[in-house]
């Protein structure tokens, strides 16, 4: 016999049945009161809605990464001259040694 699992969000409500549900709303509306149930609900639904924008942005930047060609790493600099430690000081024809 082969188990099927369903991937759910409402797992965690499987055991609840309809009386543990009106206890829970009768305990929710009790706390917070009639007028207070419509200005918590607009305020979890607008932080679910942010949530799911910020989530949407993130893919999409993460898509227009994928996207872009990759960047040829830079070469490094050279130069034609060999690079000397020592200091020239160039005679000066006008100075007489004593």
């Amino acid at each position: 016999m082969t188990a099927v699992f369903v991937k759910s969000s409402f797992l965690f409500l499987q055991d609840v049945g309809g009386s543990e549900l009106l206890l829970i709303l009768v305990v929710v509306l009790l706390l917070f009161g009639g007028k207070k149930i419509p200005e918590l609900m607009r305020g979890l639904g607008k932080g679910i809605r942010e949530f799911n924008d910020a989530k949407n942005n993130v893919r999409q930047e993460i898509e227009e990464g994928m996207r872009e060609k990759p960047v040829a790493p830079a070469a490094p600099a050279t130069t034609d001259a060999p690079h000397t430690s020592s200091t020239v000081i160039p005679e000066n024809p006008n100075h007489n040694a004593q």
